[in-house]
């Protein structure tokens, strides 16, 4: 077993435990019934998995073939191989090493993680010529914690003035990547909820502004979505999708929560690809996704 898959495993407690402990009151040698179905769905609910997953997952099970006498172990593997099935075609590779350089623009709500992403990513992708560009310019905060990152992983970080105008230092950190020849450019933006109508038009001119440098960026916008946040995370992806062409997710703090089940309901309802998963603040507690892990890990498979 490798150290990341036991990490996502621990990371993953909250949620799994909340799972077994639903499946261990309703499979407990019983027969798979109209009834236990039911229940099943009302678990598979209950962690954020959402109505279309779950009615998905049960309708496979009740053509599924078990001993008349269900064992829950049974019920635990079949269960893993359904949530994989509607999670294998999120899993993606994404080359970043199409263009030179190769920009990436990060976007979602306030405290989704996406400065944090960036500093792990900065770390994995060390080796490359990097930049960041901190257009989060009304937080100090996070330009400060993006220059650590950076610092930290021998990253140049672009920033302004105390809120300046985000379209306008993207505009020049871009120029400055191109004069540095920089293989990879993360744009760090400032969180904005879904339902405002007049920051997600601002976004939408930070990318009609990142155009005037590279007609062809950004190559990818990459939305960081909080575990935490359960059902808003889904909608938030709908939302991002729609707004700015969100091209990937990469989903946080699912140790701190017990409703990891949303990423199934964002795999099945936007069919988004799901790129990274964190499970903790560390340089080294991101990873890709990979659909059979992260579905053994919620069902306590080893």
């Amino acid at each position: 077993m490798s150290n990341w898959f036991k990490k996502l495993g621990l990371g993953l407690q909250k949620s799994s435990a909340k799972i077994s402990s639903g499946l261990s009151g309703i499979f407990s040698a019983r027969k798979l019934s109209a009834a236990s179905l039911d229940e099943l769905e009302e678990l598979l609910i209950s962690t954020d998995m959402g109505i279309r997953a779950s009615a998905r997952i049960i309708d496979r099970f009740s053509s599924r073939r078990f001993d008349k006498d269900i064992e829950e172990s049974a019920v635990r593997r079949a269960l893993a191989e359904e949530i994989e099935t509607i999670l294998a075609p999120c899993q993606v590779s994404v080359p970043l090493n199409e263009h030179k350089p190769e920009v990436v623009l990060f976007v979602g709500v306030n405290g989704a993680g996406k400065t944090t992403t960036i500093g792990k990513l900065a770390a994995k992708f060390k080796g490359r010529k990097i930049s960041c560009i901190a257009a989060d310019t009304f937080r100090a905060a996070a330009v400060e914690q993006l220059k650590i990152w950076g610092e930290r992983s021998g990253v140049r970080v672009w920033s302004g003035t105390a809120g300046c105008d985000a379209a306008g230092l993207c505009f020049e950190g871009l120029n400055e990547a191109l004069k540095q020849k920089d293989d990879l450019v993360f744009i760090d933006t400032a969180g904005r909820l879904q339902n405002k109508t007049g920051l997600m038009d601002e976004l939408k001119k930070v990318v009609r502004v990142i155009k005037k440098v590279l007609p062809d960026a950004p190559h990818h916008i990459w939305l960081c979505l909080d575990a935490t946040s359960g059902q808003n995370a889904l909608d938030q992806a709908k939302t991002f999708k729609e707004a700015v062409n969100v091209s990937g997710v990469i989903v946080n703090k699912l140790d701190g929560s017990a409703k990891g089940g949303v990423l199934v309901a964002i795999a099945a309802e936007t069919a988004l690809p799901v790129l990274y998963v964190g499970v903790g603040e560390g340089i080294d507690d991101l990873d890709v996704f990979n659909a059979g892990d992260f579905s053994r890990s919620l069902l306590e498979i080893k």
